[in-house]
């Protein structure tokens, strides 16, 4: 039986953004084994016929003897499966999992650029950055590798750097999502207008910037608008605080929902998303749901977020740390309610077009099949 191993972070990860692949993989005959870390799905996984391995990695530390446990476990890993395709989800990933296939004998390679984050942000160190770019094009170079994009910036910026060669370049816009998980809906026009923001509370998604926004709006719209800001902490060094996101939320304009399990609801019961993200964003899984649901988007004229909006038909885009343009194209949605129902209409049609997640789900077997049934000398 063909096998495919999925190499990413967090099992949570792989639920919510990848699961479809895996379960569409093992409808075409494919043995799927998923390589994550643990944080209380397996079971459950398990449940749904994959094979799970605990994958030790510390997902955004940098001790050196962590980082080094991880490459060694998956290189002794894919030692084990020369004959599998492996996709890397995820940087930390792509570097030590792409390192160690580079050193062992194996069939096929993927790697998913799901966006690159802090690393590549502005506050990014660069000699770190070229290391690892360094490392990338190294593993890279093997024979029978695909290199998935998610946008053309980072496209851009691996086969400038020559980190990549262009015919292994393959293009899928987004992670996908459940057309029917996400139905389309009119907006609802009841007081108070909901504004809803959904993320992990990272400084670096713009939390701050839509908060100064919010603030410039307060005396035209308060009791008018609410700002949800939906999302859980994280243990990223640009997280928001608890008491951070408890001094910024007043709890009736602006509220802290924390995380959900009930987006799709929760994009419902809003008219508008905002997503003013500064992040080396793939595309930002929280305005292909937007789209999903039908609401008109304001992100940023930035990396993965641009991708998803054509400025002035289905949303607005606004520049980065720009609280002052955020709070005109607010303005100019909650003020009419017209505009915002074509808008969505429009977002709700290049989701059908880009987004769904059966056909982002069948463009990956497309591409574990041309790596299988490839020639190679592994």
């Amino acid at each position: 039986m063909k096998q495919l191993v999925l190499v990413i972070n967090e099992d949570s990860f792989f639920l919510s953004h990848r699961s479809r692949i895996a379960t569409t993989a093992k409808s075409r005959g494919w043995s799927v084994i998923l390589v994550a870390k643990n944080t209380g799905f397996r079971s459950y996984i398990e449940k749904m016929g994959i094979e799970y391995i605990d994958l030790p990695i510390n997902p955004t530390g940098m001790n050196l003897k962590e980082e080094f446990k991880t490459f060694k476990f998956l290189y002794s890993l894919y030692r084990k499966y020369p004959d599998a395709i492996i996709h890397h989800v995820g940087l930390k990933n792509m570097l030590w999992g792409g390192l160690a296939s580079r050193l062992t004998k194996t069939k096929g390679v993927v790697y998913a650029v799901s966006g690159l984050g802090m690393l590549f942000g502005e506050n990014s160190r660069r000699m770190l950055s070229r290391t690892i770019q360094h490392v990338l094009g190294f593993a890279m170079g093997k024979k029978n590798v695909a290199v998935i994009f998610q946008n053309h910036d980072d496209e851009s910026i691996f086969v400038r750097n020559r980190l990549v060669d262009p015919g292994k370049v393959e293009f899928i816009k987004g992670s996908g999502v459940d057309m029917e998980e996400f139905p389309f809906s009119e907006p609802p026009e009841t007081a108070p207008l909901v504004i809803i923001f959904t993320a992990r509370m990272l400084k670096e998604k713009g939390v701050l910037d839509l908060v100064a926004a919010a603030e410039i709006l307060r005396n035209e719209y308060e009791g008018k608008i609410e700002i949800w800001l939906c999302g859980g902490l994280s243990s990223n060094p640009c997280a928001m605080t608890e008491k951070e996101m408890h001094s910024i939320a007043d709890g009736s304009y602006i509220k802290w929902l924390g995380h959900r399990t009930d987006v799709n609801e929760l994009l419902k019961k809003s008219s508008i998303m905002c997503f003013p993200s500064y992040y080396r964003e793939g595309v930002p899984k929280s305005l292909i749901e937007a789209s999903a649901i039908g609401r008109p988007i304001i992100t940023t004229d930035s990396v993965g977020c641009r991708d998803t909006v054509v400025d002035g038909e289905n949303g607005f885009l606004v520049p980065v740390h720009d609280p002052v343009s955020l709070a005109h194209s607010l303005k100019k949605l909650i003020d009419d309610a017209e505009l915002r129902k074509n808008m969505g209409k429009k977002s709700r049609l290049i989701a059908e077009r880009d987004y769904d997640v059966n056909k982002v789900a069948d463009l990956h077997i497309e591409i574990y099949e041309k790596l299988y049934n490839a020639k190679t000398d592994k």
